[in-house]
């Protein structure tokens, strides 16, 4: 993640004096974000690191300006960039790196992991009229490209994700001994190598294409609104808008979140950035450690739900799907707001019941001062929606976001940035995209391997069969299997995953393709606050000091609403605007955020007063059957709501006047 500018430091920030997170935080970072882990070099090997990612972001930027290369040329060099830096950033062993010097070993790994996709650059023409025939030479050189690239994956995203590609590998030579349904002939070395290394079907496939143009320019936009001090303007209008409220600081918590979302796509990542002085202030209002550290997991992960930059996977589904990105950013606005409204409300409904008051507003910024003075940096989020509003291609509008953003720093002297600013800004950019890129690379390779042995279909049917045709039974399937993968697997390669093998089988029950993508997509996110795994706990109670199961399970609780809405959306895609008119989307918006209201109450154990066992369980079936579309549904669910509200609003009445009794 980008280091935050000392501009863009609020008061109170346990961030060092220079404007970085403390050496403390970004520890904790590169202890639960594998993507984060990566070396700081100094002298001519911090020089030669900062030379490649230059080049590599100039190469982006050049590209996206004046039209991409040929597609296999445009992700070979790509990848050669992103694989060298990171054998370099990330060593075989942190030991062995000495006085900030490279070590020997991975200088040359570093090399030999560049050479196959060079390969491909220098031999291209002949690989091209040889028309998919491998020769020797290519077989070892492919196999070698394979071998590195699943390297720098442990490397770099983790052990798990390795695992899962090897199993897919293994499935591909294992083929005749597989039983029933998912046996085929079975690949050989040639055949496998060929169809992964030497064809955009694999290593090279939609995943590293779409890395190569739009995510990466995406990402380089994120490190540029950061370099603004973005975040310190997200941290003060929360400020000005919720501060004074009851539970002040962890409703801040939940909108500075929710828009730093916008800029990260890291749930960790956000959890450090924004936590680092969230939860403190919250722990200062009363709330408990383990729950203000489950606030800011659950904003924090809901970021990458957040449109209209929603993460690296999002522009996959763009592209999986077979639609305009801003398509994905229009059907993603109700759920986030859903989920949003859901974590600020259980805040709320916290803070009410412990009797928790927000800060003075004497002590807080004015929000008209606020946009005066760096309101102007919201320019470039406003423009990029925008225009992709305006048709341009994500590419161009991420490109267009980068000059915007420069300029717009520029417009007063303290967020003007220099031209030294301007060049760490590259760095970053291409340092923050590693792990993406390393992530496409390797669920190319799973990619590969369902379409050459049709294993995805073979397996869709087989999780058909297995829920017997019980459609809530194949979701409660596709949900678990999300939710596992996303344990140990980053988003960008679980949504692949999932969308490969179970999304076709939601399709093939008559979900929308659409629905059906968005469902794997969000149980993918929602994995990083579920317990047991849950990172994005772990960085909240690694801050708080509280306990990461409690953490975990707090801040599932606060984000209900991302486990309750995609079984809402997959039975009634109207609420992702599939075959709906404006009027039914603001109906079904409308009665799904009181439907919230009451989860939110069941949740947390609140809704008018402290409820009781029973209270909850009527609030939570009112509350679910508010966010069903259904007329029927809301007319019930509108009635339990105002039934238990009327009953506590009777009793506590009582309770302040007994005489009245």
């Amino acid at each position: 993640m980008a280091d935050l500018e000392k501009k863009g430091t609020p008061a109170g920030n346990p961030a060092a004096a220079d404007g970085q997170l403390s050496n403390e935080m970004q520890e904790k970072l590169k202890s639960l974000d594998k993507e984060s882990n990566t070396v700081e070099y100094k002298g001519i090997c911090g020089k030669i690191v900062a030379i490649i990612c230059i080049c590599f972001s100039l190469f982006q930027i050049y590209t996206g300006l004046f039209g991409t290369l040929d597609a296999m040329i445009q992700r070979c060099i790509h990848l050669s960039f992103g694989i060298c830096l990171v054998f370099l950033l990330c060593p075989t062993k942190k030991s062995w790196v000495k006085e900030g010097r490279f070590h020997p070993i991975d200088v040359i790994l570093a090399v030999v992991a560049m050479i196959p996709p060079i390969y491909i650059l220098v031999n291209y023409q002949q690989l091209i009229l040889r028309a998919g025939t491998v020769t020797p030479v290519d077989a070892v050189v492919g196999l070698v490209g394979i071998i590195m690239a699943l390297e720098a994956a442990r490397r770099i995203v983790g052990l798990p994700i390795v695992i899962v590609v090897l199993c897919f590998l293994a499935y591909g030579f294992l083929g005749p001994y597989m039983p029933g349904p998912l046996a085929h002939r079975g690949l050989t070395i040639k055949q496998m190598v060929g169809h992964l290394f030497f064809t955009t079907e694999g290593v090279f496939g939609i995943p590293l294409g779409v890395s190569s143009t739009f995510i990466f320019l995406f990402i380089l936009f994120g490190a540029y609104l950061e370099k603004t001090g973005l975040g310190k303007f997200f941290i003060d209008i929360a400020n000005a808008i919720a501060g004074w409220a009851s539970g002040g600081p962890a409703k801040v918590a939940v909108i500075s979140s929710a828009l730093q979302g916008t800029i990260s796509g890291s749930s960790v990542a956000n959890v450090v950035g924004s936590g680092s002085f969230t939860i403190p202030m919250m722990k200062k209002l009363g709330y408990h450690k383990n729950f203000a550290g489950a606030v800011e997991a659950a904003a924090s992960t809901g970021g990458q739900l957040m449109p209209p930059i929603m993460g690296a996977a999002a522009f996959l589904m763009a592209e999986f799907v077979g639609i305009p990105y801003m398509e994905v950013v229009k059907a993603a606005v109700v759920p986030a707001i859903l989920y949003f409204l859901g974590v600020f409300l259980g805040v709320h409904f916290e803070a009410k019941k412990n009797h928790l008051e927000g800060t003075p507003r004497s002590q807080l910024p004015a929000w008209t001062k606020i946009m005066k003075e760096e309101g102007h940096l919201a320019i470039p989020l406003i423009a990029i929606i925008g225009l992709l509003a305006s048709g341009y291609t994500p590419m161009k509008a991420a490109l267009a976001g980068i000059f915007i953003s420069i300029g717009t720093a520029m417009l007063r002297a303290n967020t003007r940035m220099s031209f030294w600013d301007i060049v760490d800004g590259l760095v970053k950019g291409a340092r923050g995209a590693l792990g993406v890129i390393i992530a496409c690379a390797s669920a190319g390779m799973i990619i590969g391997i369902v379409t050459k042995t049709g294993v995805g279909l073979k397996l869709a049917s087989a999780l058909v069969t297995v829920a017997s045709g019980n459609f809530m039974l194949l979701l409660l399937c596709t949900m678990l299997t999300s939710l596992i993968l996303g344990m140990g697997v980053p988003t960008t390669a679980n949504y692949v995953i999932t969308s490969t093998i179970a999304a076709p089988a939601l399709i093939q029950l008559g979900v929308p393709i659409l629905a059906a993508h968005m469902f794997v997509f969000y149980f993918g996110i929602i994995a990083d606050i579920t317990p047991p795994v849950a990172l994005a706990a772990y960085a909240g109670s690694a801050i708080s000091g509280g306990d990461p199961l409690k953490t975990g399970v707090n801040a599932s609780k606060l984000g209900i609403a991302a486990f309750i809405i995609p079984y809402v959306f997959v039975l009634s895609p109207q609420l992702l605007g599939i075959g709906a008119t404006f009027g039914s989307v603001l109906f079904t918006t409308i009665t799904a955020i009181i439907g919230m209201t009451g989860i939110s109450g069941a949740m947390i154990g609140q809704f008018y007063c402290k409820a009781n066992v029973i209270e909850r369980i009527i609030l939570l079936a009112g509350g679910l059957c508010l966010i069903d579309p259904q007329t029927l549904t809301d007319i019930i669910g509108i009635a339990i709501l105002v039934a238990v509200f009327a009953l506590q609003y009777f009793r506590t009445k009582k309770h302040k006047n007994p005489e009245n009794a």
